[in-house]
């Protein structure tokens, strides 16, 4: 049996395997773990009030596997922030979360700011758009964690329907994996492929993996995050749930094209950094696109940077808080990329 093989037969569940929650509760108090749920948005107001009524209710309530609720929000015009406050999250401000360090704009921003800011041992990310919503999509990545102390990280797995107006299109989705990420993988990381989704928006992480990891800010962060712990953890760190089926909104070709160039960039900075192909070049930001109208092509020209943010446990006001054993001491990010990935965003210039 390959490494692949028996890693998908030990280590890939489906969340109906851990529908005792009550059984759950008792092992995760018995191992003394806390769990932070946390949601990042930018105008989910459609969305987001249904998520957090099911998930306090549920998970909260009615059983307490989740210590808290966190919306960590980019900057929403609409009634997001309000929304999930009023149905019982906590609802932060990305841009007030470690003020000292800035604010840059981008869902793995607030994936990072949240490392700080939630206050569990595990932390559940879960994206706000989630249609068909249930607690499946927290319980089912955490009790991994919980059961099992070498597990790391848990990645959820689903079929993913695209919504359209005529109603739900049986299959489909997964666009940016199937065309760019799995063959990346195929090509360098040949394991990382047991990963069905590894693009998901839903996964649990344990504290210790997530504050020793640099962040990019944009596209980059689940591609980012997958290969820095498999670089230092192996593949028996992962593991993954299938979740069934995730409902959301569909993206167009274009904005997955952008996604796909901000994937490269974190992907060839990791290239690099670990030594897996000689020096890159100076590489563009610039992504070029082209938009029709009648006969006429333009191009639209878009500056795409995969900043990133350090590891979380070289900030000061971190280590303070979770860390205050370590007062007065320079702590520095185990992975690799870290200071490497900072230099390749710094060196690359836009090109005319």
């Amino acid at each position: 049996m390959s490494k692949i093989e028996s890693w998908l037969e030990s280590n890939t569940f489906h969340h109906g395997e851990f529908w005792d929650l009550l059984a759950l509760v008792r092992e995760k108090e018995r191992k003394g773990l806390t769990i932070s749920l946390c949601i990042p948005t930018l105008n989910e107001e459609a969305t987001i009030g249904k998520e957090i009524v099911i998930f306090k209710s549920e998970l909260v309530d009615r059983y307490p596997l989740v210590d808290e609720i966190a919306v960590i929000d980019s900057g929403s015009t609409d009634k997001t922030r309000e929304t999930a406050a009023a149905f019982g999250a906590d609802v932060y401000l990305s841009s007030e979360i470690l003020p000292e360090q800035g604010f840059k704009r981008g869902k793995g921003e607030n994936l990072w700011k949240a490392v700080h800011q939630c206050r569990g041992d595990i932390i559940c990310y879960v994206d706000a758009d989630i249609k068909n919503i249930h607690p499946r999509f927290v319980y089912g990545l955490v009790a991994p964690l919980i059961h099992n102390e070498t597990v790391k990280y848990v990645k959820a797995f689903y079929d993913r329907p695209l919504a359209f107006s005529q109603g739900i299109r049986p299959s489909g989705g997964g666009r940016v994996t199937e065309i760019l990420v799995r063959p990346l993988f195929s090509l360098f990381f040949p394991e990382l492929t047991a990963l069905i989704q590894p693009l998901s928006g839903e996964y649990a992480v344990r504290r210790e993996v997530l504050e020793q990891i640099p962040f990019p800010v944009g596209y980059g962060v689940e591609t980012s995050h997958l290969i820095d712990v498999y670089m230092k953890h192996g593949l028996d760190a992962f593991a993954q749930t299938d979740i069934d089926q995730r409902v959301h909104r569909n993206q167009a070709t274009l904005d997955l094209g952008k996604m796909s160039f901000g994937i490269l960039q974190s992907f060839l900075t990791r290239m690099e950094s670990y030594g897996l192909v000689d020096k890159l070049p100076d590489m563009s930001n610039t992504f070029r696109q082209f938009q029709a109208e009648g006969n006429r092509y333009e191009q639209v020209l878009r500056e795409i940077v995969e900043e990133e943010r350090p590891p979380i446990i070289s900030i000061p006001e971190y280590r303070r808080r979770f860390h205050p054993e370590t007062e007065g001491t320079v702590a520095k990010g185990k992975s690799g990329p870290g200071r490497a990935a900072a230099k390749s965003v710094r060196k690359t210039r836009p090109r005319s």
